[in-house]
Order: structure tokens, then C-alpha cells, then sequence
């Protein structure tokens, strides 16, 4: 099943959980794939994995919270490949609990500055190539967070709002040229980040957590011409936290 054959992508927070998924996923999938995250070595153990699979692979050291990194994720990955035929945002800062009468204002403009505004600014760099192909796939991370506030969470959750709202209205400005913008609303997944900001077990404590690789598998299908249906929408990813069981 190589259907992202011939494509190239870009995602961002690659070096671990979600990002890494996908991009091991979109690999396999036949897509060259380009990522990003603060840590190189991390990187590199992608990549690595990426190309075992069959697929090119391209590690770009960055941090999303400065402006400069992000245009050069965006030069890099074009001046390599040639061209980008896909983007994830996917990189994010997953604070702990706390209250905003508590919060720490540096905190809560990082988080902003790279859950949402890095969003918007690496899809800005990418936009002209795509435009200039007629074709392309933008994707958002998002949260079920993102549907409503909630008690400690709320840098986190008004960035996954903005993601949703961001996607929106990217996806009316760009479909007359043939790209899809679409994000994905996942409940909780058993990722490092999750792991570190809730002081969790993951999975061993909390069963109703997804694995990184279910979210992948969709970002894989709204990545494929299978999608080409779907745009300017938000995909709730509920897993085995789905409130129908409930």
C-alpha cells in the first residue's frame, strides 16, 4: 500500500510520538520524507527508520518558536527535494495543569508561538510551491482540546482552537488551486510529551489512550488522493475514549 509514492513531506515534531509515527508511516507508505524537531540525534533515529523502509529521509534541526528556523525548514526541505507535496504541523508544547491566575507568561507565549503561530508561519513558507504544483495536502494536529476549554489546559486548548480556525480558513484560500487543508483532533495518545506534562504510565494507566500509529494511519489517508474529498474540516479521533461507549 504505497499510496504517498512520489510525494514529498514535511513534519514537524518528528523526533517522537505522534511526528515520529507519521513519519515512519508515511514512509512506508512511499512518501520522501522530511523532519524536524529540536533534538539531532533524535532526528537521525528517524530518519534512519525512514530509509529502511525504502523511502528518502531528511533530518532538519529546528526550533519553531524562532521565526528565522522556520522559513530555513522550509528553503531546506524545497532545496533538497525539489519540491513539498505535504505538511504536518504536528509540533507542540503540552504544558502541565495549571491555572491561568498561576501561569507563567513566558510559558504561555511559548506555547502559543509554536502550537499555533509556527503552524501558520511554516504553512505561509510552503504555500507559494504548492501553489505553483496546483497540489498539496495540509495537515494540523489539532486536540479534542481544541472543541472546548477546560480546567488548567488553557494555552494548550486556545492553540488547538486557533489550529481548527486556522485550517478553515487556509482551506478556502487554497482550494481553488488544488490543496486540501485538513485537521486532526485526536484524544489522548501515549506519547512522551503526554507521559512528561501528566506524569503518567501512559497506556498501563490509563487503557483508553491511543498508540501514536492510530493517528498516523489516518494522517496517511488524508495525505493519499483517497481524501480528496475531504478539506477545510476537523476529524475528531476519539479512539477508545469515544463518548458513544460511555
Amino acid at each position: 500500500m504505497r499510496s504517498l509514492e512520489g510525494r514529498v513531506a514535511l513534519i514537524t515534531g518528528a523526533s517522537r510520538g505522534i511526528g515520529r509515527a507519521m513519519a515512519l508511516a508515511f514512509g512506508q507508505a512511499g512518501a520522501s520524507v522530511a523532519v524536524t524537531a529540536r533534538t539531532p540525534s533524535a532526528l537521525d533515529a528517524v530518519v534512519s527508520a525512514v530509509r529502511d523502509s525504502g523511502s528518502a529521509a531528511l533530518a532538519i534541526p529546528a526550533d519553531l518558536s524562532l521565526e528565522a528556523d522556520i522559513q530555513r525548514i522550509a528553503d531546506t526541505a524545497l532545496s533538497h527535494f525539489g519540491r513539498l507535496d505535504i505538511l504536518v504541523n504536528n509540533a507542540g508544547i503540552v504544558h502541565p495543569r495549571v491555572d491561568l491566575v498561576d501561569f507563567d507568561p513566558a510559558l504561555w507565549r511559548q506555547v502559543i508561538e509554536v502550537n499555533l503561530v509556527a503552524a501558520a508561519l511554516l504553512t505561509k513558507a510552503v504555500l507559494p510551491g504548492m501553489i505553483a504544483h496546483r497540489s498539496g495536502k495540509i495537515l494540523n494536529v489539532s486536540s479534542i482540546g481544541g472543541r472546548r476549554g477546560g480546567k488548567g489546559r488553557s494555552a494548550y486548548r486556545v492553540t488547538k482552537a486557533g489550529l481548527i480556525s486556522l485550517t478553515e480558513s487556509v482551506a478556502a484560500e487554497v482550494k481553488p488551486y488544488g490543496i486540501d487543508a485538513v485537521c486532526i483532533c485526536p484524544a489522548g495518545v501515549d506519547t512522551e510529551g503526554y507521559r512528561e506534562a501528566f506524569s503518567s504510565r501512559g497506556r498501563a494507566e490509563n487503557p483508553q489512550l491511543m498508540e501514536p500509529e492510530e493517528i498516523a494511519s489516518l494522517a496517511v489517508f488524508l495525505a493519499s488522493d483517497a481524501s480528496s474529498a475531504i478539506t477545510g474540516t476537523a476529524i475528531d479521533a476519539f479512539g477508545r475514549a469515544n463518548p458513544l461507549f460511555r
